[in-house]
C-alpha cells in the first residue's frame, strides 16, 4: 500500500471555499486502488504553512506528496514543473504577511523541479476526462512557497520521498458572479486521483509536448 499524503489551502482572499481542500478531502475519502490517502489542510500564511506541511510528513511518514492550490483565473488542473526560491507577494496572506522579493529558504538553489512524473500526471489527469496541462510557473504566493518548502525537504533531508504541486482553478459556487473559468469540484478530484495513480505507478516521465511560448 503506497502511503501518499495531500494538503489543501484554507480560503484566501475573503473567498469562503478553497477548491484544494475540497477536491484533496474527496480523493482521500475514495482513494486510488492500491493508495492510503491522508489530506491536510495548512494555513494560507508564510512560513506556517511549511510548519504544518513539516509536521504533517513527519507524522504520515508517505511515500508520496502532492500539494495542491487554488489557481483563480486557471482554466483546467495544471501539474507544476518547477518551484522557485523567492516569495513576492501582491496581496497579504491570511495573516497579513506581504513578503518581497523574499527568499523561501535563505541559500537554498534558485529552483527545484517536481518529483513527479509531469506530463505523465498531465496525460493521466485528460485520460480521465478532466482538462489538464503542465505549468511552468506556481506563481509566488503560498502556493510556490510551500512547493519550494517540499522540493527542499527532499532535497535535503527525505531523498526517498517524491513529491509536487498541482493547481486547480476556481470550483463552480465561486464564480456565479464573474465570468472567469471554473472547475467542478467532482472533476479536479478525478483529476487528483488520476495524477496520484500516475505519480504511484512510475516514476520516469513521459515525452509529451508540454512547454509554453510564453
Amino acid at each position: 500500500m503506497t502511503r501518499v499524503l495531500l494538503t489543501g489551502f484554507d480560503p484566501f482572499e475573503g473567498e469562503r471555499v478553497n477548491p484544494s481542500w475540497q477536491a484533496v478531502s474527496a480523493v482521500a475519502a475514495a482513494p486510488p486502488d492500491g493508495c492510503a490517502v491522508e489530506a491536510v489542510r495548512l494555513p494560507c500564511v508564510f512560513g506556517a504553512a511549511l510548519d504544518a506541511l513539516r509536521a504533517a510528513v513527519e507524522r504520515a511518514d508517505p511515500d508520496i506528496v502532492v500539494c495542491v492550490g487554488q489557481a483563480g483565473g486557471r482554466a483546467d488542473l495544471t501539474v507544476e514543473r518547477v518551484a522557485v526560491n523567492v516569495d513576492d507577494a501582491r496581496t497579504p496572506d491570511n495573516a497579513g504577511r506581504q513578503p518581497v522579493d523574499t527568499p523561501v529558504i535563505e541559500g537554498g538553489p534558485v529552483a527545484y523541479f517536481a518529483a513527479l512524473p509531469v506530463k505523465a500526471c498531465v496525460a493521466a489527469a485528460r485520460a480521465a476526462g478532466v482538462p489538464a496541462s503542465v505549468s511552468q510557473t506556481a506563481g509566488t504566493f503560498v502556493c510556490n512557497h510551500v512547493f519550494y518548502g517540499l522540493m527542499h525537504l527532499i532535497a535535503t533531508e527525505r531523498p526517498s520521498l517524491r513529491g509536487g504541486f498541482v493547481h486547480i482553478p476556481y470550483t463552480t459556487e465561486q464564480v456565479l458572479d464573474r465570468a472567469v473559468p471554473s472547475l467542478s469540484v467532482t472533476l479536479a478530484a478525478e483529476g487528483l486521483r488520476a495524477v496520484v495513480g500516475s505519480a504511484v505507478s512510475r516514476v520516469e516521465d513521459i515525452v509529451m509536448a508540454g512547454g509554453a511560448t510564453h
